[in-house]
């Protein structure tokens, strides 16, 4: 029997044509297609099951993972799946496993820093995963600041060997995801040292165990870490420590693109300029504000969907009680939710462009546009993880008591998302990087040299400095081009105030420490800016399908004007606008929530999330929740027995006055 569409009526209010959404939000037909095929292929196989993650032991969870991980990488090769449709199976399958750092770090390392010689010999082997690799540069002692680790690498130029070694406790490698079972190889990064001198961190190719029997090699301990935050969650990972005692491996084994260390032993750069290590640094962060589109719509899908099941209060003469979504205050904390999870998609779509044209311009040794691409990808990589990592918590709280319940799959989600704060640059040290590009930028504005790309608006900085704005309606906030100049004026004069305070400073480096609250607030200003640019220029673009492009703009307007009320002292502290425009920008807001209401669910059907991969019975597509939640319970190993293990011993003499517990 066919179960009711309980979101049917929400649905059938739709004013756009959702497959054309479906289209825009896959970034092309292409895409969609294979992202739908790919999606229901592994939502029909029983061996990716994952409705019992959280039940799981942790040694359960880790082989289930194995055990999937295998299945997926045999279905590849059956299939014959191109790289796209594996990269997607991946991802549907929605395990945080060893082959994440495999395919996502491991390999783009040896790319981007491997010679052609070292790139041929190494990255076939990885490719049919002859060889399983890791990333291993975080310490014990040491994170975000990576000149300070502590491995060494020794040249031996009687053997033509390096000896990789850890001299203390804190330069014990410490969070490669795949490290602590599965890893047969890693990249380590360690300080090169010849002939006495220390040249620096650099990166090294090193076999952790044996091929045949998957033992550590000798001199070498590795292990997992343990249990990390939530159920299930990353506990399917193996991240792990890792140490050295004196490991010698061939010279060869040096990542030699940018420089090397010839047979006698002397430490030269090659005539590859040493920015093309960035260029890595750009793909994998790029790769992580797109991931940030996908986490923060799962949630947004489950709360939208839940928010228009649920019902509370209002109810009049017996009749049915308000949809949750109907309350004002709901809507006021979710659909800015909504936008934002469209924001970081189109902005995720630009950054592949970016990592393209930087990428072309690196092969032609220009170097021209590589600072500002830096300071983008960087401070896009904190915004965008910082934001979502909230938001899923928001959406936890939106859906109530049931949010709290590991079945929502909200509890698993924020526990699988939130590391993407800390790896690949704590999101604070990112956005200081930012703010020290931007005091740049400004410091050279009367030098002649015209700032480029995102940072183009600091070339009109006079007058960003004196403008002021024609709002005198609500409507006048829908314009873009207003709201672009204000957002540009406020990042603008933050960054300015804050040049302008710096330069009193005894010293540059003591102006920095004391004004970095302040300059953490214009980096985030301009970080923001690009968001809402990128979200505008996307929609000023030809977009078909019936009611999609007006409904995009409503969804940037609502990023846009949400984020002004939300940073409404920034912009009022710098006369941006007045309070009269803030409170019109407040009620645009709240017309343009009416606006959405009707096609809040057809807005996250357009994500495409089959009911497996959203992992949430509050989220699931028909919006049966109640009975799903019911039936849900009793799978609990609780339930195996009525009576519970335990009750002979501790509740019968409790209940009997005849308690006498063992000491334990």
């Amino acid at each position: 029997m066919k179960e009711l569409d309980h979101l049917a009526h929400e649905r059938s209010k739709s004013q756009f044509d959702v497959d054309a959404m479906k289209i825009v939000w896959a970034g092309s037909r292409q895409a969609f297609e294979v992202s739908d095929r790919i999606a229901r292929l592994v939502a029909n196989d029983p061996a990716y099951r994952k409705d019992n993650r959280v039940v799981l032991s942790r040694k359960e969870l880790f082989k289930n993972t194995l055990r999937k991980t295998a299945y997926a990488c045999k279905q590849i090769i059956e299939l014959h799946l191109s790289e796209e449709e594996a990269s997607r199976l991946r991802f549907f399958v929605d395990e945080p496993a060893y082959t994440d750092l495999h395919w996502g770090m491991f390999m783009p390392a040896i790319k981007g820093q491997g010679t052609d010689e070292q790139q041929q010999k190494w990255l076939p082997l990885a490719q049919k995963m002859q060889i399983i690799g890791c990333y291993a540069q975080t310490e014990l002692g040491h994170g975000s600041n990576v000149q300070g680790l502590e491995t060494t690498a020794t040249f031996d130029p009687k053997s033509d060997e390096f000896i990789i070694h850890s001299p203390t406790l804190t330069s014990s490698k410490w969070w490669p995801g795949g490290l602590g079972k599965v890893s047969t190889h890693a990249v380590v990064y360690a300080r090169l040292i010849t002939d006495g001198q220390d040249h620096g961190v650099h990166g090294f190719i090193v076999q952790l165990r044996s091929l045949d029997d998957h033992l550590p090699l000798p001199g070498i301990t590795v292990g997992d870490i343990g249990m990390k935050f939530g159920n299930g969650a990353y506990n399917t990972m193996d991240n792990g420590v890792l140490r050295f005692d004196y490991v010698r491996i061939p010279r060869s084994q040096m990542l030699m693109r940018v420089s090397q260390v010839t047979r006698e032993g002397k430490y030269m750069q090659s005539d590859v300029p040493w920015q093309l290590v960035y260029g890595t640094m750009v793909y994998v962060r790029q790769t992580i504000v797109s991931d940030a589109s996908c986490a923060l719509s799962r949630a947004v899908c489950i709360a939208v969907r839940y928010s228009c099941v649920r019902r509370q209060f209002g109810s009049e003469n017996g009749g049915p009680e308000t949809q949750v979504i109907d309350y004002k205050t709901q809507q006021s904390r979710l659909f800015p939710l909504l936008a934002s999870a469209y924001a970081f998609r189109f902005v995720g779509e630009w950054l592949k462009w970016l990592y393209t044209d930087v990428t072309r311009r690196l092969a032609a040794n220009d170097f021209s546009t590589l600072p500002e691409a830096h300071a983008c990808t960087a401070g896009l990589k904190s915004l965008t993880t910082s934001a979502t990592a909230d938001a899923i918590e928001d959406c936890r709280k939106l859906c109530g008591g049931h949010g709290y319940l590991c079945s929502s799959g909200l509890p698993e989600l924020f526990a699988v998302y939130v590391p993407a704060c800390t790896y690949e640059g704590d999101n604070t040290v990112l956005l200081l990087q930012v703010a020290r590009f931007l005091m740049k930028t400004v410091s050279q504005l009367g030098s002649g040299k015209q700032p480029v790309g995102t940072t183009a608006y600091m070339g009109r900085v006079e007058h960003l400095i004196q403008c002021t704005f024609d709002v005198h309606s609500a409507e006048d906030w829908l314009k873009p081009s207003v709201i672009l100049e204000v957002f540009e004026a406020r990042a603008a004069r933050l960054s300015v105030a804050c040049a302008k305070n710096l330069s009193k400073a005894p010293s540059p480096e003591e102006g920095f420490a004391e004004l970095s609250a302040d300059l953490l607030e214009a980096a985030v200003a301009h970080c923001q800016l690009i968001v809402v640019s990128k979200f505008i220029e996307r929609v000023q673009q030809d977009i078909p399908g019936k009611g999609v492009k007006e409904h995009l703009q409503a969804l940037c307007n609502i990023y846009a004007l949400s984020l002004l009320h939300k940073h409404l002292g920034d912009f009022l502290s710098t006369g941006c606008i007045t309070p009269k425009q803030a409170a019109l920008a407040n009620e645009q807001l709240r017309s343009l929530y009416s606006q959405v209401r009707p096609n809040a669910v057809a807005l996250v059907d357009a994500f495409n999330y089959t009911d497996h991969f959203l992992g949430s019975i509050l989220g699931c597509y028909d919006g049966n929740v109640y009975p799903k939640l019911y039936k849900e319970a009793w799978k609990e190993p609780l339930n195996d027995s009525v009576v519970p293990d335990g009750y002979h011993e501790y509740i019968r003499p409790l209940l009997k006055q005849q308690l006498r517990i063992a000491k334990l």
